[in-house]
């Protein structure tokens, strides 16, 4: 018969379905990648991160509480900034700072206009449609922003001789960054451009799965999609536009001179 709403899937199906990553370890031990022990460790956040979830999120949902839905909205913005900071591999004073301003603005501008013009759940807050968004605005916009971030600060420290000479011949620093700058959203924008590129003809995107799977009729989950692919886009664009920009105002000093970034 068919089945019009989501299949359950028992702890024991959910253990089967653990051999597929069983499988990459034992090709990791076959070829000696010495990947066998992050798997596992990836494999276990995995499960005891997403159970977490899943446990949070019921109360949270049940409890409705502003607050409470809040906190985990700061937590998450604060989790993912420290993370983007980590995988961008350089750094300067005040990064994560400017990391966490840069992500918060973006997710919280283009959250609220999502939840206040197009959806307008009611509450606007609901959390059932505010957590999961945010959560899919920070897992793309964190990888944005870090992109951005290495291929900045990595380019300043590559072409100093060249912004030098600019700032040497009378060029306003933000003239001399603004070729650097351009480069480094230009690779914060790349994943986000290829998603959608190839969305609906290559990929089905996981949220339209998600829906689909959950019973959701295509035509809906694919709107969804769309919107979440667009919230997606203008956060993403909106929090690497603006890290760079205070990226590069940390690394010139008061008078012009361009500082060098860490590992």
């Amino acid at each position: 018969m068919p089945t019009d709403g989501p299949i359950h899937i028992s702890g024991w199906a959910l253990l089967l379905g653990s051999t597929l990553l069983l499988g990459n370890g034992i090709l990791s031990i076959w070829l000696g990648l010495g990947l066998g022990k992050k798997l596992l460790l990836a494999g276990v956040r995995t499960v005891l991160q997403l159970s977490l979830l899943g446990l949070v999120l019921v109360h949270v949902f049940e409890t409705r509480d502003p607050w409470i839905v809040g906190g985990i909205c700061a937590l998450m913005i604060f989790l993912a900034s420290h993370e983007a900071v980590r995988r961008a591999g350089r750094s300067y004073p005040g990064i994560k700072r400017d990391t966490f301003l840069s992500l918060l603005v973006a997710a919280s501008v283009s959250l609220l206009f999502v939840m206040l013009l197009v959806l307008q759940p009611d509450p606007w807050w609901t959390p059932r449609y505010l957590i999961p968004l945010l959560g899919m605005v920070l897992g793309n916009g964190l990888t944005g922003i870090s992109l951005g971030l290495e291929r900045c600060l990595s380019s300043f420290d590559e072409d100093r001789d060249t912004v030098e000479l600019w700032i040497a011949t009378g060029a306003h620093p933000w003239e001399a960054a603004r070729p650097t700058a351009a480069k480094a959203l230009r690779a914060g924008l790349i994943p986000i451009l290829n998603a959608m590129s190839v969305a609906g003809m290559v990929t089905i995107p996981g949220m339209m799965t998600g829906q689909i799977l959950g019973g959701t009729e295509p035509g809906m989950a694919a709107r969804y999609q769309i919107l979440v692919m667009f919230l997606i886009a203008g956060a993403t664009a909106a929090g690497t536009t603006g890290v760079i920009l205070l990226a590069v105002r940390a690394l010139f000093d008061s008078k012009g001179r361009l500082r060098a970034s860490s590992k």
